[in-house]
């Protein structure tokens, strides 16, 4: 076996072991001690995250994957320590800034996901005209899957409708959003500022988020009642941690973190390609001059901390909350499309041919 093939098998298992550990880490914290120790346990991985995410950035090797490795069970043993006999009055301090900071953070993590969805959005359709473009072929498939994400839209909103819209104010705020973007669909036909492909990729978020609001909340129960001391039987210890992982990590939690974190990752590729004409003026100037690119390396270099943070923002919400998140986000989005329709130019040139018919 060839030593970079061995080596990289060992950087992405590192990888993907940072990954788990953090998912299975932070709510156990929180199911087994209290919300203190979670949120120093959070911060301390935030504070490692930071501080690995800035050595790349000086450093870059992928030595660091593997090194980092034994930090995480570490810091859960830091926590544990710290909250198994009497607490610092320091620690409690920083625990509850900490905590306001997650809780403040709440709107920027929506508008980047509202904004990260719209984005990908556009550029799925940018890809779609592209395809058009090149070949009478490509249309007819665009127009079915087009025709499907519609279609798959409507059957997941039919289908959450009934747990979504438990209350007047949430069918209302359902009716208002349906409305909305129905309206703005047909005015940016209209107007020829956006396409089907865009249209169809915003229903499915609009399903996805109405999905959500309604997520079935007797599918996850109370952490702390899933735990229970750990026999010196293997295979108990085995069913404990089975039943543990099982009913511990909520659903909606993970869903809504992975599909956070991997709007951020597209949009954060797109970001370079935003304004290349204007970039590609300049002869001096290569892709790695663009500010966007500089943005989408910091994003990058420092996905772990943007992890560690959406993931305890997330878990400390509540059912109720993580709700109407879900509906300022749809708002937030349609808002931010509409404006989008307003300001976009007209005309079939090289930077907004992408968005017209």
């Amino acid at each position: 076996m060839q030593p970079w093939l061995l080596w990289s098998a060992v950087s992405h298992t590192a990888r993907l072991s940072t990954v788990l550990q953090i998912l299975l880490y932070l709510p156990l914290t929180l199911a087994t001690l209290s919300t203190s120790a979670f949120l120093l346990l959070s911060l301390l991985l935030s504070t490692h995250s930071l501080i690995h995410g800035t050595l790349i950035l000086l450093w870059g090797s992928q030595a660091l994957s593997v090194l980092q490795v034994p930090m995480h069970p570490f810091l859960l043993l830091v926590s544990f320590n710290a909250f198994a006999q009497t607490v610092h009055p320091l620690l409690t301090t920083a625990t509850s800034w900490w905590g306001k900071i997650l809780t403040f953070s709440g709107p920027s993590f929506v508008a980047l996901e509202g904004l990260s969805s719209l984005l990908v959005a556009q550029k799925v359709g940018q890809i779609g005209k592209e395809l058009a473009d090149e070949a009478e072929s490509y249309q007819l498939v665009i127009l079915l899957a087009s025709a499907a994400a519609y279609v798959v839209a409507s059957w997941w909103i039919v289908v959450a409708y009934p747990t979504a819209a438990t209350s007047p104010l949430a069918s209302t705020l359902l009716g208002v959003a349906l409305t909305a973007f129905l309206f703005l669909t047909i005015i940016g036909f209209r107007l020829r500022r956006t396409n089907i492909v865009e249209s169809s990729m915003l229903s499915l978020f609009l399903a996805y988020n109405v999905w959500l609001c309604g997520f079935d909340q007797t599918s996850f129960t109370d952490p702390a009642s899933s735990y229970a001391p750990l026999l010196s039987n293997i295979l108990p210890h085995l069913q404990t941690l089975v039943n543990f992982i099982a009913n511990t990590l909520p659903k909606p939690v993970l869903v809504a973190l992975l599909y956070r974190l991997a709007i951020l990752q597209f949009a954060s590729r797109i970001l370079p390609t935003i304004g290349a004409d204007a970039w590609e003026i300049g002869p001096s100037d290569g892709w790695d001059g663009r500010p966007t690119s500089i943005m989408t390396r910091i994003l990058l270099t420092y996905r772990q901390l943007i992890f560690v943070m959406v993931y305890s923002h997330l878990l400390l919400l509540d059912p109720a909350s993580q709700v109407w998140w879900r509906w300022a986000n749809i708002m937030f989005t349609l808002l931010l499309w509409s404006v989008e329709l307003t300001v976009s130019p007209d005309g079939d040139d090289a930077s907004t041919k992408w968005k017209v018919e």
